[in-house]
């Protein structure tokens, strides 16, 4: 494996020639260092398969411009809006592919995910070679995804390290969450993973018939969102009326969290706190109701609610209504899922949640 610094006047070239000959490639983008073949090319593709060792994940490709990802995918008007707002950047866009690509990287259902990354010797290496490359993390399966040189090679063991050809190095990244992931197939935009973006526009409402439907529910929605914890904390402001669920649906919190313990209301006892440790995450989840405070201040004065915003934190804030003014003092530096919970009847329930957006600095 040849390392090289993307500065180097030849960086550019050498890579053009690795991937012209099907090689693996690591490149720098602005959330972590990927890893690139041809994505035309079935024999790169299939190398790149084994390095990852997970055939069932999606695999994305990256592009230089819109007008090239319109030649691999179909797009509708829900991924033109993402296209002409919010990319380049760390997002990647599900859209129908037109299967002019190897087929392996498709999902089953036979969607295309598409990076137009906001990095200039990402877009520059792509704009060159006139195609699009795969744009997955350069971790292998189950692994850190790697910020540094150091980072892939302390988590990649050496007969996989021997598969890539040449590691164009741009030194430590900043260690952003990977991307968000939007689904723009379906008639409402869905947003499957949370990451270094957060798209504030986007919400969704389900309708639960039961506990545990919310529970469900509530667990796959904060799963989707995990990748925030290793950057940021993450508030959870819960907003319904008496006995609508707001409960039930920290209860499916702690089940995304791997939190085992009976999850209760802290009505009486203000916070109830539940250590957590993923893979990838730990920390925890702060489970707070503010029906009992007078003043919305003693959030800060009583529980010292700006010591529990740690990265990797969760905090829960049933009847978050009261404590408004607070939440959004934090808008622009803590992401916040809002989450509304509406009685329908005896049984069913709406649920809606939209994000409050962080300035990403």
């Amino acid at each position: 494996m040849q390392i090289l610094n993307i500065n180097d006047s030849n960086s550019l070239e050498l890579a053009l020639h690795s991937l012209t000959r099907g090689e693996l490639v690591i490149y720098p983008t602005e959330t972590c260092y990927g890893i690139a073949v041809d994505a035309t090319n079935p024999d790169a593709v299939t190398k790149l398969l084994t390095y990852k060792g997970d055939r069932y994940r999606q695999v994305a490709v990256a592009v230089s411009d819109m007008a090239m990802a319109q030649q691999y995918v179909s797009l509708n008007d829900q991924a033109l809006s993402i296209y002409n707002n919010f990319l380049p950047g760390p997002i990647t866009v599900i859209s129908k592919s037109l299967h002019k690509l190897d087929r392996r990287l498709e999902s089953e259902s036979g969607n295309l995910g598409i990076r137009l990354p906001k990095h200039d010797f990402a877009l520059a290496l792509i704009t060159a070679f006139e195609t699009p490359l795969t744009a997955t993390s350069a971790n292998t399966s189950g692994k850190k995804e790697p910020y540094s040189l150091s980072d892939w090679q302390k988590y990649t063991v050496p007969s996989k390290q021997k598969m890539v050809a040449l590691f164009l190095d741009a030194g430590k990244l900043q260690e952003r969450p990977t991307s968000t992931v939007v689904d723009t197939t379906l008639n409402d935009l869905t947003v499957l993973r949370q990451g270094a973006l957060i798209i504030p526009s986007i919400s969704s409402t389900y309708t639960s018939s039961s506990d545990d439907a919310t529970i469900a529910y509530a667990q796959t929605l904060i799963k989707s969102h995990l990748n925030l914890l290793s950057q940021f904390p993450l508030i959870l402001a819960l907003q319904g009326d008496l006995g609508v669920g707001k409960t039930q649906f920290v209860k499916g919190v702690a089940k995304a969290l791997g939190i085992d313990l009976n999850i209760s209301s802290p009505t009486y006892t203000l916070m109830k706190e539940y250590p957590y440790k993923l893979a990838k995450a730990a920390g925890t989840l702060y489970h707070i109701d503010t029906w009992r405070l007078s003043d919305p201040n003693d959030l800060e004065t009583s529980l010292h609610f700006s010591r529990l915003l740690q990265p990797g934190n969760v905090v829960a804030v049933e009847w978050a209504g009261k404590a408004v003014d607070l939440l959004k003092s934090y808008e622009k530096d803590v992401p916040i899922l809002v989450i509304n919970i509406k009685e329908l009847d005896e049984y069913k329930r709406q649920i809606s949640h939209a994000f409050s957006t962080p300035e990403w600095t």
